[in-house]
């Protein structure tokens, strides 16, 4: 039922869109839809590349001519489970609970008004997200990536250890970190972070799995990211390789190292953050810092941004339509709140300007937008512009556009299941869908 969950999610996304546009404008029957990236930059996972949700042959599950004034009796629950079963076998990842009741699963005992309208769904999600403690201990991990490797013989020095490490991170966390520690295997963790302000990471979700080894402190833990198959910074390997002197994963002098008595969980967390998701992440290569004062270097850093965010978007697509065990109410909610900012700079970024540039605030926006409508219905306005662009990106490539455009319609189907502020875009696509006045 995980991938039927999915489906309806799209489906109670298209219903949501087509009321909103139906009170804008009657006339109109253009939805927001989705469709295939451009191939020239895609995630190695299926995942990431499968935008096409299945098709469903048609059938006829009503009552045939024949059969009206007859005494057939409708059995509405055997009329839901046949539509419920064309979208079972689809390949689709988990997503939030279905809204539509006649494609779900018949329950017995279960009345009509049980089932949770589309608001209700939205309001459960941001109520989740504002409790959402940013330490917490859960009781396993069964997918975590060190789940099935067991931890060795340890002793109770290594068990005060780590409980020392939870209380750094209980208390001392940054805001932009959570954390989930298992009961039942204290060598696990999880992290999420999001992407730094200023950086092509922002506003992202990222995620790490860590184990404490039998032999910590004396050895640093072990990290994997969970990349969705895409590279998105030379530090973060496709594979999950975290690359980091801290984890003794790349060379490093002094304080870079680990240090038994010293280093932490916390300090972990926090190094993968400020140093590695950063506003320049192509000169984290190493030898590559010689290039950042020449125009060359400056130039491909500009392109690995680029590329970066794009890859960026689709980790956001990949959590949200496979979040983390322990993390489902922070990816919902997370998303329903940066939604709009996240769409507001692919629009940003797709208009010209630089990837992590200051993006104009929504009020901005609203308030221009509003003055270029006003100003386009009367001649003597015509020629007049409020939208001034500022930091803007030279010679960047075609495919950016184009693969951003992509990106735009399933972030923006993604948001608006969760709940996101999306009113704005879903008008100018429903303008920009009619055609013009003669």
């Amino acid at each position: 039922m995980l991938h039927f969950k999915h489906m309806t999610d799209k489906i109670s996304f298209c219903l949501k869109c087509f009321v909103f546009i139906t009170w804008q404008d009657p006339s109109s029957s253009d939805l927001v839809g989705s469709s295939k990236e451009n191939n020239s930059c895609k995630a190695s996972e299926a995942e990431l590349q499968n935008s096409d949700y299945g098709e469903v042959d048609e059938e006829d599950y009503g009552v045939d001519d024949e059969d009206e004034g007859s005494d057939y009796d409708f059995d509405e629950s055997y009329f839901n489970q046949q539509l419920a079963d064309k979208f079972d076998d689809l390949d689709l990842p988990p997503g939030v609970e279905a809204t539509v009741p006649w494609l779900q699963k018949a329950v017995t005992n279960v009345e009509p008004e049980n089932f949770k309208s589309m608001s209700e769904i939205e309001d459960e999600i941001g109520q989740k997200y504002k409790f959402f403690k940013q330490f917490d201990t859960v009781e396993d991990f069964s997918d975590h990536h060190y789940a099935n490797k067991p931890v060795g013989k340890t002793g109770k020095e290594w068990t005060k250890r780590i409980q020392h490490d939870w209380k750094l991170l209980e208390n001392d966390l940054p805001a932009s970190i959570y954390v989930r520690v298992s009961e039942n295997r204290m060598d696990l963790l999880r992290a999420a972070m999001i992407g730094p302000q200023g950086t092509p990471y922002h506003d992202g979700l990222f995620f790490f799995d860590a184990q404490f080894t039998d032999s910590y402190p004396a050895t640093p833990p072990v990290v994997y990211y969970h990349s969705g198959g895409l590279r998105l910074n030379p530090n973060l390997y496709e594979t999950g390789k975290v690359c980091l002197s801290l984890l003794g994963t790349w060379e490093g002098h002094g304080c870079e190292k680990w240090n038994s008595a010293q280093s932490t969980m916390l300090q972990v967390l926090i190094s993968i953050q400020a140093l590695v998701l950063n506003e320049n992440p192509y000169f984290n290569e190493p030898g590559y810092e010689t290039f950042a004062n020449n125009t060359s270097g400056q130039r491909s850093a500009l392109d690995y941004n680029d590329t970066t965010f794009q890859h960026s978007c689709r980790t956001m697509l990949y959590s949200l339509r496979r979040p983390p065990q322990h993390f489902e109410d922070l990816v919902a909610g997370h998303f329903r709140e940066c939604g709009r900012a996240i769409l507001a700079a692919c629009k940003y970024y797709m208009e010209g300007n630089k990837v992590g540039s200051v993006v104009p605030s929504n009020d901005n926006e609203d308030k221009e937008l509003e003055n270029t409508s006003a100003e386009g219905s009367s001649s003597s306005g015509a020629g007049k512009t409020q939208n001034k662009k500022v930091d803007l990106r030279a010679g960047r490539t075609v495919t950016f556009k184009t693969n951003m455009e992509v990106l735009f319609e399933e972030l923006l189907m993604e948001f608006n299941v969760k709940g996101a502020d999306t009113k704005k875009f879903c008008v100018e696509k429903l303008k920009k869908s009619q055609p013009a006045a003669s």
